[in-house]
């Protein structure tokens, strides 16, 4: 192998034996929330049994089936394995962008409810929202749609609307993982 080519590979998914080659690098938006969700899950899962993996890390579901998702949390160390992970994660993240947004909430969100993953979130950088999917009876379900509220927003609402404003959401792994929406968003670029 050439050095050249030792340092160049090509990054592709294998969904349902069909290869589907990678879109090009994320955006600085797009880095910022796996960062930020970087931070805020080796933090709690220090010294807990479950660990978090980032982008770059293959699944392999089987032999039809590879993907790098954006983020994921495994509690099955046993699946682990130098190469990748050969088994179901308990929690996906993939972080939308104009070109893969229809696999990430079509082909993959029905490969990851087909393999039993157990909570699956579809983040979108621009909207600044969570779609949290809960699988229920072998199938997902949407738990919610968690958004950041805009600071002019804020100021807008009425103090029972502040009161009833959805600020906070619980990873369903552990009963006390609690995480504020505003720190997934942290440091976003205004375009």
């Amino acid at each position: 192998m050439a050095i050249n080519e030792q340092f160049i590979e090509s990054r592709y998914e294998i969904i349902d034996g069909e290869t589907i080659m990678m879109s090009p690098r994320p955006t600085l938006n797009h880095n910022r929330v796996i960062t930020n969700l970087a931070v805020v899950f080796d933090k709690y899962l220090d010294g807990k049994k479950c660990e978090y993996f980032t982008d770059g890390v293959d699944v392999h579901f089987d032999e039809k089936n590879r993907v790098i998702p954006d983020s994921m949390i495994v509690c099955n160390t046993d699946i682990l394995k130098p190469n990748g992970i050969y088994g179901t994660p308990d929690l996906i993240v993939e972080v939308l962008s104009p070109s893969t947004a229809r696999k990430d909430k079509g082909d993959k969100k029905t490969l990851y409810e087909k393999h039993g993953v157990k909570e699956y979130w579809i983040i979108d950088p621009v909207a600044k929202s969570i779609e949290v999917y809960l699988l229920k009876d072998d199938r997902y379900e949407l738990d919610n749609v968690y958004t950041v509220i805009p600071d002019w927003d804020w100021e807008q609402m009425t103090e029972e609307e502040k009161k009833e404003a959805v600020l906070t959401f619980k990873v369903s792994l552990y009963d006390d993982f609690i995480i504020d929406i505003k720190d997934i968003f942290k440091n976003m670029v205004i375009y």
